[in-house]
Parts: C-alpha cells; sequence; structure tokens
C-alpha cells in the first residue's frame, strides 16, 4: 500500500509540474511540491517496512508479493486518475491476484 500511494502522490506532483528543464524554476517548483515530499516520504516507509519483511519472512514468499501493489495501482488508476481499464488488464490482474495466492499457500 505504501508503494502506490507512493506512485500516486509521485504521478500527481509531476501532473502540476512544468515541462522537465535545468533550470533553477523547475528545481525550485519540484522542491516545493509537497505531494513530491509525500511521496518521497511513503517510499522512505516503504522501504523501511521491505527491511523489515526481508529480514522476518522467506525471500520466496515476501519478494513475489510485491506484485500486488500493480493490482493497488490499477484501482488508483481507476478510482484516482478516472483511467479506463481493458478486460485484458484484468485478467492480467487476476492472475497476479492468483499467482500470490499460490505462494502465499
Amino acid at each position: 500500500m505504501l508503494l502506490t500511494a507512493g506512485q500516486v502522490f509521485l504521478k500527481l506532483a509531476l501532473m502540476r509540474m512544468p515541462s522537465f528543464s535545468w533550470t533553477r524554476a523547475f528545481w525550485w517548483s519540484l522542491m516545493t511540491n509537497w505531494q513530491f515530499a509525500a511521496s518521497g516520504l511513503l517510499f522512505a516507509l516503504a522501504s523501511l517496512l521491505w527491511m523489515y519483511i526481508v529480514k522476518v519472512f522467506p525471500f520466496s514468499s515476501a519478494y513475489p508479493m510485491i506484485s500486488l501493489s500493480y493490482v493497488l495501482g490499477m484501482l488508483a488508476a481507476i478510482l484516482i486518475f478516472h483511467e479506463e481499464v481493458s478486460v485484458v488488464k484484468w485478467f492480467g490482474v487476476c492472475f497476479i491476484v492468483l499467482g500470490c495466492m499460490l505462494i502465499a499457500k
């Protein structure tokens, strides 16, 4: 959830940003963008949590569970960014969930 929230805030931040340039104005707008800061904080928290998970759980079980962020990302795309998702993508999401269920058992 932290990874997906970080990606959502990153997209929101970049949507507010001007086109990329090596100007002081661009970098200032990036550093004063609260959504960009929120994305960094969420990524940092996700990294700390990941360190705990890798230490405590078998890597072969923990690592594939990261793919659930794709499922949450798809839901965020629909609910937050109002994107349309094709049937093929929904099948992909179902396969990811099924794979996670098989690995978790």
